[in-house]
């Protein structure tokens, strides 16, 4: 009995160490980058997105390569806080990485992270439809991307109804409206509204004095195409936010 006794006394050290630098390296990555996402979410409920972005960045330096759902999730909350701190451009090109990866991988994927993908999707292309036609886009560049606002908005309110969420779905029909009334809106009109936050500082500084980019001066851009009038199409943009 003392025999085994010492033997085990041996190996539990050994055993110890071994699993310090193998599994349990993957928990203390995995508590590291907890702490992060904790301090991320607080960020960006003080609306402090600049932090949080950071922190996101340091919570998947630490997430180990196998946790795909977590990298995904994680990715997915920067580029919210992305869209909230003038980084539109760079969060427009995640959510489509993030949406490209997400059909490859198909059922294997999360429903509720689908749905939060595409609800910040349509969000993303909204506002990108914004800046474009402040900017002076042709309609041909612009209009993919509204269409495509405007049918991700139609499917989530649908789905919300078919599920019973009325109040999430009164909101998707309000950001459909809206989508719906930025593809009509008069230039004009357009240009009479605040920038959303969204917008600012993303544009290449053709934004007829509105945006805060280094480019081109007002009235050097492309010229719209006919002006259509959309007066009661909508109920106007989703919130500076977080839309719906």
């Amino acid at each position: 009995m003392r025999t085994v006794l010492m033997v085990v006394m041996l190996i539990t050290p050994a055993a110890g160490i071994a699993y310090h630098y193998g599994p349990g390296q993957a928990l203390v990555a995995l508590d590291d980058a907890s702490i992060q996402i904790q301090a991320a979410e607080e960020y960006v409920r003080q609306e402090k997105y600049a932090q949080a972005i950071t922190a996101y960045d340091a919570a998947l330096g630490s997430i180990p390569s196998d946790r795909v759902d977590l990298i995904r999730r994680v990715r997915l909350e920067r580029a919210k806080a992305r869209l909230n701190n003038r980084g539109l451009s760079e969060a427009y090109d995640e959510l489509a990485a993030l949406k490209e990866e997400a059909d490859a991988a198909g059922n294997s994927v999360p429903a509720e992270f689908n749905t939060d993908l595409r609800k910040t999707t349509a969000h993303a292309q909204y506002f990108m439809t914004w800046l474009q036609r402040l900017e002076g886009e042709p309609r041909s560049a612009w209009e993919p991307d509204i269409e495509a606002a405007r049918q991700n908005y139609k499917l989530l309110a649908e789905a919300a109804r078919a599920k019973g969420e009325d109040q999430e779905a009164v909101l998707l029909e309000g950001d459909l409206e809206s989508a719906i009334r930025l593809a009509r809106m008069d230039l004009s009109e357009l240009q009479a509204l605040p920038l959303p936050k969204q917008c600012q500082g993303c544009c290449s500084g053709t934004c007829q004095g509105k945006c805060k980019g280094q480019g081109k001066k007002r009235g050097q851009g492309k010229s719209e195409e006919k002006k259509e009038d959309a007066r009661g199409a909508g109920s106007g943009p989703p919130p500076d936010e977080k839309g719906s």
